[in-house]
This record gives structure tokens, sequence and C-alpha cells, in this order.
């Protein structure tokens, strides 16, 4: 017998669906980060994401199904028990938070936020020419699930899409001209009018942009990041912003969360930012889709197959060889 911790807000069926997998397994449920040291202790395989700093309580450890798209802070040593398999969630997350990003930018392209502070003051102004995505370029820093839904949606709003990832391994996508190694990256900024960022925050990807890389961007392009906080400065990104260099930025993260309230990100000419909601804002589907990965997960885990959106704890990313 298999104790199986749930760290997720399930519904009747989506229990059923896991407890048919097999006789064999003990299901606990709980919610949010309520579960207990003796339960973490216990279990052989958890299904949510438990945060890093109490893993190491989980000494039977076999098998870890994150709710999460990202895996940083479990990765690292002494996390997690040596031996034991970690999968994240990828494919849950892109459909909803690609439309996230696809909504900051038309509220930006638009000027609709301008207009919506003036409906307040009962202004009726005209507030300058909006930009439009038909005929634009599109540059997709990460071309994951997040990166490679936003990149389709762009794509068929008439967009010209290129993408950038870390290996050329998968095949190039039929709505994007052009899929790069990250070798690549300086040359398509220049080029690009709209650049998405959804990478992870691993040591490779920190400050990424940094000053010099920003300076190279295509000026008045206009910079998305749903990825990691980590990826840009603060101070780089509200200059780029102010001197004009940026024509706009469209932020779901921060490099410091919860973003203080002195922060210079709040006053920042042409920038949108939402409080790191685009995922969990639509939970219910996004609890839906992980369900669906977690139960295909457990299935093959107790089948001794390979398990589906496995992480490389070398690179932080999936195994190639196991991506959805």
């Amino acid at each position: 017998m298999k104790n199986v911790l749930v760290i997720l807000p399930l519904k009747d069926e989506h229990k059923q669906m896991l407890e048919e997998i097999s006789p064999d397994l003990h299901f606990y449920y709980t919610q949010g980060e309520r579960a207990s040291i003796d339960k973490i202790a216990e279990a052989n395989i958890i299904i949510g994401s438990v945060s890093p700093k109490v893993m190491h309580h989980a000494c039977q450890l076999e098998f870890m199904q994150l709710s999460s798209a990202g895996s940083e802070g479990y990765t690292k040593p002494g996390v997690l028990r040596p031996g034991a398999i970690l999968a994240n969630a990828s494919g849950a997350y892109g459909p909803v938070i690609s439309e996230h990003m696809l909504g900051m930018l038309l509220l930006l392209y638009g000027n609709l936020g301008i207009y919506m502070e003036n409906m307040k003051r009962h202004l009726w102004e005209y507030e300058g020419d909006a930009r439009t995505i038909s005929g634009s370029r599109t540059l997709v820093v990460g071309m994951g699930d997040i990166g490679s839904e936003f990149a389709r949606k762009m794509s068929a709003l008439g967009s010209t899409v290129v993408g950038i990832r870390r290996h050329n391994a998968a095949v190039k996508p039929d709505y994007a001209e052009a899929v790069y190694t990250m070798d690549a990256l300086d040359e398509e900024l220049r080029r690009a009018d709209i650049i998405a960022c959804t990478l992870p925050g691993i040591p490779g990807t920190y400050h990424l942009f940094d000053e010099k890389r920003m300076n190279n961007i295509k000026r008045g392009a206009v910079l998305l990041n749903v990825g990691r906080g980590s990826l840009i400065s603060t101070e780089v990104l509200c200059k780029a912003l102010e001197g004009g260099t940026l024509g706009g930025a469209c932020l779901d993260v921060a490099e410091e969360e919860p973003l203080p309230s002195d922060s210079p990100l709040w006053t920042a000419p042409n920038l949108i930012i939402t409080p790191h909601i685009s995922g969990i804002s639509h939970m219910e589907a996004v609890c839906e889709n992980v369900v669906q990965i977690a139960v295909k997960n457990l299935r093959a885990f107790c089948e001794g197959r390979p398990i589906m959106n496995e992480v490389d704890f070398e690179t932080g990313y999936r195994k190639l060889e196991n991506r959805v």
C-alpha cells in the first residue's frame, strides 16, 4: 500500500478518477499548504505543490506531481529524497495564461487603460492612435506550453511569430516562421515588435534582460513577462520605459513579490501589471487540466511506465523525451 497525499481542491469526480487507478493506493486529501508534517512524512506520492521548505520531511517520497508548471525550488540538492521522480504540470496553464497575456497586450495596444481612466473622470477624449497586432512581429522567448499557446494566438491574429528555446530538438510548429536557440536572441530582439517571456526562474535566466540587452531591443517594442520576475531587473525595466526604449510592458510577475507599495513599477509609464494571477484566476480550468495530467502520471507510475513532464534535476526543465 502506498500513501498518496493530494493537495488540490478536487471535486468528487476527480477523486474517483484517482482512486480507480489502483487498489494499492491510500489517499489523503487537503488543500493549500495545510498538509501536516506527519502526512508529508508518510507520503510515498504527493500530488500538488507542498512548499520546498518542508519537503525534507518527505523521507518516503517516490514520486511528486507538482500542480505548477515551474519546478524551481524543488530541484536543488537536498529538497527531495534522492531517487524521487518529479513532474511538473506543463500543459495545464498554457491556454489560460496565454489569454491573460493577449488581454494585457490588447489593453496596452488599444490605449484601453487610458480610456477606462477617462471613463471614471467622465472625459470624452481621443487618446492617440492604437497599434495593431496584424502585421507585427512577435518574439516568444521560451517556447514551452505557455509560450507556444501565446505564439499560436498571435499567429492567428496576423503576427509573424518567431520562437526562442534552449534546445533545437523540437520540430518547428506551423504557426511559427522559425524557432531558434538562445544564441539568436539578440539578433531577434532587434526585429521584434512584441517580446513575450515565459522562461522559468533558474540561474541561467537571472537578469537575462540586463541593460545591455534591453538597449538592443527594437525601439518602441512591447515586452511581456509571465515567466519569473528575476528575468528582468526592475531598475532596468523602469529606465527603458521612462526613456522610451520600450513602448510598453505587460507583467504578471515582478522581481520582488508582493510588489512593495513604493516600487517604481506602480508609476512607470505604459505599464500594465497584475499580481501573479494569470494562472490562478482561472483555477477551475487549471485544476481540471492538472487532474488530467496527475491521473495519467499516477497510472504510469503505478505501471512502471515513463512519466509525462518528468523534470530534469540538472536543468530544471522537463526531460525532452517526456514532454507533453
